[in-house]
C-alpha cells in the first residue's frame, strides 16, 4: 500500500492535450536538473516530435532525462527518432519489447500503462493522457476526451521516489514509500495520495481505493471511465450505494474506439439501471478519461480504467485528492460533459430481456471480463526492460 495522505499540495486539473501538453512542455523547457517520464504511448507525430525536441534540448543542456515507454503502446518509433534521443544523452527504456508475429504485436498483456512526469523534484503530472496527437481536438472525430493533473507540493517527492524505483523494477517497484529526498514545501491545501497497481505487492490498490470511496459515499458518486467492465465487488458496491440513496452517475463511452469492450460493458446496464444507477454515454468523440468525484471531499485522476486489463494486468498509477475546491472543478467539468455531450441511457432504451439474451449477456461479460487474466497466465513471463544505447555504444542492454 502507498503512503498515507500527503498534505500541503496544489493540484490543477488538465483537460485534453490542449492544456496538458503546454503545461508539461513548459515544465520540461524550464528544467535544470531532471526530467522523468513514463508513458504508454509515444507516437512520432507532431506531439511526439515536440516532446522529442524538448527532451533533446534538456539533455544537451545537462539535464538528466529518463524516458520509459511501453513496447506495445509505442512500437513504431523510427531509428532516427530513437538515436537522436540517445545520442543527446536521454536514457530511453522500452518496457517488454517483443517482435511481431506475422505482422501482429505479441506483447498484449502486462502493459506499462502509467502516465507520469516528474520535473526537477518540484512538480509532477499524473493522468491518462499519452504523448500523441489524438489527444488534440484538431485530430478530428477520433480525438480523445481525457484528463490529467499537475501537482506541486510534498507528494512530488513520493512520486519521484516511485519513478526512480521503477527504473530498476518497472513491473513491481519496491522501496519507494519512504522517499529519501527532502519533500518540496507546502504550497496549497490539497491532501494527495499516490496509488499504484502492479503485478507484485500492489495487485488491488487502485480498485480498493475506489471501493473505499464508494462505500463511504453519502450524497453523490460521479465516475467517468473509458473502459468500464469492473469486477463484482465494484459493481455490487455501486448498486448498494444507489439503493441507500446516493446519486450514482456513470459517464461511459458512447462512441467507443474499442467496440468489443464497450458492448461487453453494456451488458451490465440492466443490472445497474435497475438498481438506480444513472448511465450517460459520451457521444461527442472517444472517451479516454479515468476520473471520479465522490461527495465534495474525494476524487481520483489517473491511468487506470475500470476494466480487466487495468484492474488485473496493467501497471497503473492514480492520485487521490481531498480538496473541496479542486473537487468542485472536477464535478463542474463532468456535469457539463453530461449536460452538453452525453445521452442518458434509460430503462426503456434497453432491449427486452429474454432468457436467451440474458444467457448470452452473461457469457459475453464473463468471457471478456476474465480473458485477459487467463491469457496472461499462458505463457507466463516476467516482462523485461530494454535500455537503448547511443549508436556509438552497444545497441541494447536488457535489465
Amino acid at each position: 500500500m502507498s503512503r498515507a495522505w500527503s498534505q500541503g499540495n496544489r493540484v490543477r486539473l488538465l483537460e485534453n492535450g490542449e492544456t496538458f501538453f503546454p503545461a508539461v512542455l513548459d515544465a520540461i523547457d524550464g528544467a535544470r536538473e531532471e526530467v522523468m517520464i513514463e508513458t504508454f504511448i509515444l507516437f512520432e507525430d507532431k506531439v511526439g516530435k515536440r516532446l522529442h525536441a524538448a527532451l533533446v534540448a534538456a539533455a544537451q543542456r545537462g539535464v538528466r532525462v529518463e524516458l520509459s515507454v511501453d513496447g506495445y503502446g509505442s512500437p513504431d518509433l523510427s531509428p532516427a527518432f530513437i538515436s537522436a534521443l540517445t545520442d543527446a544523452g536521454v536514457c530511453l527504456r522500452v518496457f517488454d519489447p517483443k517482435p511481431r508475429l506475422f505482422g501482429f504485436r505479441t506483447n498484449l498483456f502486462r502493459r506499462l500503462h502509467r502516465k507520469i512526469v516528474v520535473v526537477d523534484r518540484q512538480c509532477a503530472f499524473v493522468g491518462g493522457i499519452n504523448f500523441s496527437a489524438d489527444h488534440l481536438a484538431d485530430y478530428g472525430d477520433g480525438a480523445k476526451q481525457d484528463y490529467a493533473v499537475r501537482i506541486d507540493g510534498p507528494v512530488v517527492a513520493e512520486i519521484r521516489a516511485f519513478a526512480i524505483a521503477a527504473l530498476l523494477a518497472p513491473a513491481a517497484p519496491r522501496d519507494w514509500t519512504r522517499p529519501a529526498d527532502k519533500a518540496p514545501a507546502a504550497v496549497g491545501n490539497a491532501e494527495v495520495r499516490f496509488v499504484t497497481r502492479d503485478n507484485g505487492g500492489h495487485l488491488n490498490d487502485i480498485e480498493d481505493q475506489y471501493l473505499a470511496g464508494i462505500r463511504a459515499a453519502k450524497d453523490e458518486i460521479l465516475i467517468a471511465n473509458a473502459y468500464f467492465l469492473p469486477g463484482y465487488r465494484l459493481l455490487h458496491a455501486l448498486h448498494r450505494a444507489a439503493s441507500r440513496g446516493v446519486r450514482v452517475s456513470l459517464i461511459l463511452q458512447g462512441a467507443p474506439d474499442m467496440p468489443m469492450v464497450a458492448n461487453a460493458g453494456r451488458r451490465l446496464y440492466p443490472y445497474l439501471i435497475g438498481g438506480g444507477v444513472h448511465i450517460y454515454e459520451y457521444c461527442e468523440r472517444p472517451l479516454h478519461g479515468k476520473l471520479a468525484v465522490i461527495d465534495d471531499n474525494w476524487s481520483t485522476v489517473g491511468s487506470s480504467n475500470l476494466d480487466p486489463l487495468s484492474l488485473s494486468l496493467n501497471l497503473e498509477a492514480n492520485v487521490l485528492i481531498r480538496d473541496r475546491a479542486f473537487n468542485a472543478v472536477v464535478r463542474e467539468r463532468l456535469q457539463q460533459l453530461m449536460d452538453v455531450h452525453c445521452h442518458r441511457v434509460r430503462r426503456q432504451d434497453l432491449p427486452p430481456r429474454t432468457p436467451l439474451r440474458t444467457l448470452w449477456s452473461l457469457l459475453v461479460f464473463h468471457t471478456v471480463r476474465h480473458l485477459p487474466a487467463w491469457a496472461g497466465l499462458w505463457p507466463a513471463h516476467t516482462p523485461h526492460v530494454t535500455l537503448l544505447r547511443p549508436r556509438r555504444a552497444t545497441p541494447v542492454q536488457k535489465q
